[in-house]
């Protein structure tokens, strides 16, 4: 794997102020970085799903009953 000088000398100062370590921090980040993906491609497949498919009106009025709003 290469990473540029600039990008690893900016992770050197965030382990040190993390007090962790370069593969901690790296591992750490790609988790991140993967979850963020997936919430993103989770997001898209929603709009498409409601683009293809709109909300009619009304419903999700039967629902309004059933919510407990507490004061």
């Amino acid at each position: 794997m290469t990473i540029e000088e600039s990008l690893l000398n900016d992770v050197d100062r965030a382990v040190k102020r993390l007090r962790t370590t370069r593969s901690a921090f790296i591992r750490q980040s790609l988790r991140r970085h993967l979850k963020e993906l997936n919430r993103q491609q989770l997001e898209a497949k929603d709009r498409a799903g409601y683009a293809k498919h709109p909300v009619k009106r009304g419903e999700f009025d039967v629902w309004y009953k059933e919510q407990r709003w507490s004061d």
